[in-house]
């Protein structure tokens, strides 16, 4: 295996705003590889040019397949579990040492907040790699002792193989977390990827590259290709025959995509997709706590959080005092520069994905939506308006029939709206194609186990947002899904089991 040397930079030092923008290539088989041409990845925050990206065409992807294919049938697919998962443990680690250098890189792709970058992103892509170290280190199998009616006795056990060669599929909202998310599985189990981050967040993913080499994994374990979905890397990628399994978290519709793509070969998949996620504010709820926390899962990340909520029921004797309340904490959120401690809301992404929340901001109205708070760009000044900003919002006067109560918008924005019965709230939030998640807001917890099992969702919080173990199932149904994620439910995709049946 090869020692943990610092090998040379697969990037340019991460740069200050006012800096040149850097060039960022395909990692493929340990060497930094140009493409069949550049992109520009513009600052949410300024508007700003922040790194000229390398696109890869069919070559880059092949030679990523191949580099991948290589490393599975060399020393990495014979490797221990127990090394692979020291190896893991030593990612996070170097995750840790170079925590900074990913926060730039997060926060720079992303506009959020660095105190987010480093408290969310980065320690959970820590513990991603140390969470399933554990895991894989633990797992085990069944075995069973045969006895058959005619007196012979066989053993039957299984064993895990690595699936193969993974396509990894990362979005721009969180793209260092859910990266590690599906990398670290996909490692502990012995399998080789190949990444296509996001086009609007490349540069997490390649000095995440790096870092993985520093900590001593393989050339050609983890191989980085850039670019875009249809005609370029992503539609390569999942259409390449040398792909054994696809794991994508990003857009329903995409979702789709890829599923078509893959049919052909009958490989299998692992889609976490998009979400209209509802909450329930009983009257009885502690409103203080359930109005602090809507505004941290309506508006977190700007909204651009898969879990977020988007729709919103309260029962109509406390309906006036939490619309209000909400529109107040939305109202109190203070968009600034990232590295201002004070900031709470960053940018959206970029301009596209700011044209797209608006046009539901005009929807909203058009619909006959009552206007709470926001629903507007904001005015900043100190060089900032020509970031993808954007007011967060809240509104109230739509029903379930409504296209904005039932399309995802992904930004910073819910309906408030009233409800009279349990049963009511039940089938008001069930009433969705989407199944990601839901909250339910009450002190009687007999209520709070009752209606969450009731919740047509993958996940199912009560009085909390986005608390969670690692080793339990994530994941969504309908529009929001297919499998699980998390603990054994990831090992599980990433393997492949074998029964081993011995006469006795």
């Amino acid at each position: 295996m090869p020692s943990p040397t610092t090998p040379a930079p697969l990037t340019a030092p991460l740069p200050t705003r006012s800096s040149t923008p850097r060039e960022l290539r395909n990692v493929i088989g340990g060497e930094s590889v140009d493409g069949v041409g550049t992109f520009e990845k513009i600052d949410p925050v300024d508007g700003t040019p922040i790194a000229v990206v390398h696109e890869a065409g069919p070559r880059e992807v092949d030679r990523a397949v191949a580099a991948a294919r290589a490393a599975l049938e060399g020393p990495w697919g014979r490797m221990p579990v127990a090394e692979r998962a020291r190896l893991l443990r030593r990612v996070a680690d170097v995750v840790e040492r170079r925590s900074e250098e990913l926060v730039a890189a997060e926060v720079g792709d992303t506009g959020k907040p660095e105190t987010l970058a480093r408290d969310l992103d980065v320690a959970r892509a820590a513990a991603n790699f140390r969470s399933f170290a554990d895991t894989a280190s633990a797992a085990g199998l069944d075995s069973y002792l045969t006895e058959l009616h005619d007196g012979r006795r066989a053993l039957n056990y299984a064993v895990r193989a690595p699936l193969g060669v993974v396509a990894v599929i990362v979005p721009w909202n969180l793209p260092l977390l859910l990266l590690t998310w599906k990398l670290a599985p996909a490692l502990a189990s012995g399998n080789t990827v190949v990444v296509k981050p996001s086009e609007e967040t490349p540069s997490s993913a390649t000095l995440l590259a790096e870092i993985i080499a520093e900590a001593g994994v393989p050339d050609g374990v983890v191989n980085v290709v850039h670019g875009f979905g249809p005609g370029s890397a992503g539609e390569h990628l999942t259409t390449h025959p040398g792909i054994d399994g696809v794991t994508f978290t990003g857009e329903s519709s995409t979702g789709s995509a890829i599923m078509r793509a893959v049919a052909p070969r009958v490989r299998p998949v692992s889609f976490e997709l998009g979400g209209k996620n509802a909450a329930i504010v009983f009257a009885d709820a502690d409103l203080d706590a359930a109005v602090a926390g809507l505004a941290r899962s309506t508006y977190l990340n700007t909204g651009q959080v898969c879990l977020c909520t988007e729709r919103i029921y309260v029962e109509r004797s406390v309906f006036d005092e939490v619309a209000a309340g909400l529109a107040d904490h939305a109202r109190r959120l203070r968009l600034g520069r990232p590295e201002d401690p004070a900031t709470t809301t960053g940018p959206l992404v970029s301009a596209a994905h700011r044209e797209k929340v608006l046009s539901y901001y005009d929807l909203a109205l058009h619909e006959g939506a009552e206007l709470l708070a926001g629903g507007g760009i904001p005015t900043l000044g100190d060089g900032l308006d020509a970031g993808s900003w954007i007011e967060p919002t809240l509104w109230t006067g739509l029903g379930n029939s409504n296209r904005t109560v039932r399309e995802e918008i992904f930004g910073p924005a819910a309906v408030v709206m009233p409800f009279d019965t349990e049963e009511e709230a039940i089938a008001l939030a069930n009433d969705t194609e989407y199944g990601l998640a839901a909250v339910t807001w009450t002190t009687d917890l007999a209520r709070g186990h009752r209606v969450a099992q009731r919740m047509r969702v993958g996940m199912s919080w009560v009085n909390t947002w986005y608390l969670r173990d690692l080793r339990s199932p994530f994941g969504g149904v309908g529009l929001s899904g297919i499998g699980r994620e998390g603990g054994m439910h990831s090992l599980e995709f990433y393997t492949e089991p074998t029964n081993v049946c011995v006469q006795l």
